[in-house]
């Protein structure tokens, strides 16, 4: 234990394990650090001591393929702060963002899912210079050109559907209601995650689906978070409900910041956190839990 000073932190540190096991085919170490902090009244504004944590020496490098910014952010604030109650204070993964503008993504898109691949490999080639060992996309309209290019990409990449699907089958639900973009809910991004983990899911009536897509790129996406579009998706979760779903999945990387558990009849897979976590996980491993 080394003294710094009766004003600064006491800290001791100390080597608690070297752990190895296979992992895609190699072999990982990881070393771990215990760490306990103790913090006086000077230093710890809160005047509390801050609990043990076992922290992973190496984490990965999660890259951040961003295409809108609001959904990216939450994504991003999730990691950095889910981090620290494993990490310990104020830490996280390094994080490295790389973001074409969500004009330049519209414009290509129009059906052009093998353009907007292009435009994701593009960042995920600049994340991986950068050092980047995985790759997650918060967005979920993008995965229908990820599932297209994914073969070519210099990283893995953690799948938003496939997340959101385990998820669901893990907490014991049968049908998902899929909320998103048009296109994410029409498209072919999540039927078979769903299919695959056993769980069916529904979609909204045509008429709600546009209201929704209108929602989203006209407000949404600009941070514009109003309580009568709020009170709509309520209403759309509710038709859901009565059409037999027993969750909803908030499949717009959005949506959760407009929409949460209190607004909602149904319980609710958000698509965005659920990224965010798998990230983490990965990125800390398995091993790594909170002491």
């Amino acid at each position: 234990m080394l003294v710094v000073s009766p004003a600064h932190a006491v800290t001791h540190i100390a080597q608690v394990s070297l752990r190895s096991h296979s992992q895609a085919g190699g072999l990982l170490k990881s070393a771990f650090l215990l760490v306990d902090w103790v913090c006086d009244a000077e230093v710890c504004q809160f005047g509390r001591t801050l609990p043990p944590f076992l922290v992973m020496e190496n984490p990965k490098h999660v890259g951040i393929v961003a295409v809108s910014a609001e959904g990216a952010a939450l994504c991003y604030r999730t990691i950095c702060g889910e981090a620290a109650a494993v990490m310990g204070p104020y830490m996280h993964p390094e994080i490295t963002m790389h973001t074409v503008a969500l004009g330049e993504y519209i414009r290509t898109a129009n059906g052009r899912w093998n353009a907007v691949g292009e435009l994701l490999l593009a960042s995920a080639q600049k994340l991986r210079v950068a050092g980047a060992d995985l790759l997650i996309c918060p967005d979920n309209t993008a995965h229908e050109s990820i599932d297209l290019v994914v073969e070519r990409s210099p990283l893995p990449w953690i799948h938003i559907a496939d997340e959101v699907a385990r998820a669901a089958a893990t907490r014991g639900f049968e049908r998902v209601g899929l909320l998103g973009t048009r296109y994410l809910m029409e498209g072919p991004v999540y039927p078979p995650k769903f299919a695959s983990h056993g769980v069916g899911h529904l979609i909204p009536e045509a008429s709600d689906r546009e209201r929704i897509n209108q929602i989203i790129f006209d407000e949404l996406v600009y941070a514009r978070f109003e309580a009568h579009s709020r009170e709509y998706f309520s209403g759309v979760i509710e038709k859901l409900r009565t059409r037999g779903c027993d969750a909803v999945a908030l499949s717009c990387t959005e949506i959760p910041l407009l929409v949460g558990d209190r607004d909602s009849s149904l319980p609710i897979l958000d698509s965005t956190r659920i990224l965010a976590r798998a990230a983490l996980r990965e990125a800390l491993g398995a091993a790594v839990v909170a002491s």
